[in-house]
């Protein structure tokens, strides 16, 4: 069989640039957000394949383009690692040698069953996938799922999760259901509102922000400031979805910074109620399609790796509250959302 086009394929993609890959900010406005934001939308960070396969279909072939550190480079010999998955179930990992253009195969489970099927890819490499093909059937495109717009910072992106998948928004859009669309920037994510300009241009049927630890070290805020940051870019993300259910998911535990005081003297718990704060008086004056998840209690310091970044327990703790929150407030039928 010839090889098959793969953008019907993927998901979890905001934007494709003009080579077709999949970048995660608008290459025609990149120039207006930081540049470490730039340089983590380069990564496909939550893409995917997702597809159905016929009786018989044995396999599926994944023609792809992948970075390749230099020869005295660390992570030289760090295998491509493509994981197969079913519902919410690991059917198998597949390795490939580190190759700049190769080809990989992917067994699928034998029986009756046509998937749906989602393969995650390597993503610090930055594959680009070329094309695939079927073994003995044929592949179609998974049907499309609401979409979820994910919004934060390094954790948001998955730091510490041992596997993409594991990444606490990989998990709760298996839970809900969604198709998730991971835009967290490690090192960035402080409420740029360059980026709340790029979300509310984005189709989306859910919005989840989950920002504000950055805020504390890499470019300190006040309490007050972080406020008013924290209203204008939920007021700036609403340009572009009105009525769109939106949660913003509070700061997580970072035991070092919850009673320091930063350069503006805030501490991490003091940013956080100014967040907190910020989203109760935008619903009291009247978005009632907003809601807030306080992050401070959802993890101890156990579930913490490296005082920052939760684990894979962790990441799973953040996906079962994030989605009991959308639970509560919204009903996922097809590709409609309502209030429940």
């Amino acid at each position: 069989m010839t090889w098959q086009d793969p953008v019907p394929f993927l998901r979890g993609t905001a934007w494709l640039d003009d080579c077709g890959r999949a970048v995660r900010a608008d290459p025609a406005q990149v120039a207006r957000l930081p540049w470490e934001t730039a340089e983590r939308a380069a990564l496909p960070i939550g893409v995917r394949l997702e597809f159905t396969a016929s009786p018989g279909t044995r396999a599926m072939e994944i023609r792809y383009r992948a970075a390749v550190p230099g020869r005295n480079q660390a992570l030289r010999e760090l295998a491509h690692c493509f994981a197969l998955w079913e519902g919410d179930a690991c059917v198998h990992e597949t390795f490939s040698r580190p190759e700049e253009e190769t080809e990989i195969t992917i067994p699928l489970p034998a029986g009756p069953g046509p998937g749906p099927f989602t393969v995650h890819p390597p993503e610090s490499q930055a594959p680009e996938i070329l094309g695939l093909r079927a073994v003995g059937g044929t592949l179609s495109p998974a049907p499309p799922r609401p979409r979820w717009l994910v919004h934060g910072d390094s954790i948001t992106e998955g730091w510490w999760s041992t596997r993409p998948a594991h990444a606490w928004p990989a998990v709760a859009g298996r839970a809900l259901g969604v198709d998730t669309v991971n835009l967290g920037y490690a090192g960035s994510a402080r409420g740029e509102l360059s980026t709340a300009q790029q979300l509310a241009a984005l189709p989306a049927d859910l919005l989840t922000l989950a920002f504000g630890t950055n805020c504390w070290s890499g470019v300190p805020h006040s309490a007050p400031l972080l406020y008013e940051t924290t209203r204008a870019f939920i007021t700036l993300v609403r340009r572009g979805h009105p009525d769109t259910p939106l949660l913003l998911l509070s700061p997580l535990l970072r035991p070092e910074a919850e009673s320091t005081a930063n350069a503006l003297g805030a501490t991490l718990a003091e940013l956080r109620t100014a967040m907190e704060e910020a989203v109760r008086d935008l619903i009291a004056a009247g978005d009632g399609r907003l809601s807030l998840l306080p992050g401070r209690d959802l993890l101890e310091p156990g579930n913490l790796a490296d005082g920052l970044h939760p684990d894979d327990a962790g990441h799973a703790r953040v996906a079962a509250a994030v989605a009991a929150a959308v639970r509560s407030e919204v009903s996922l039928s097809g590709r409609a959302l309502s209030r429940t």
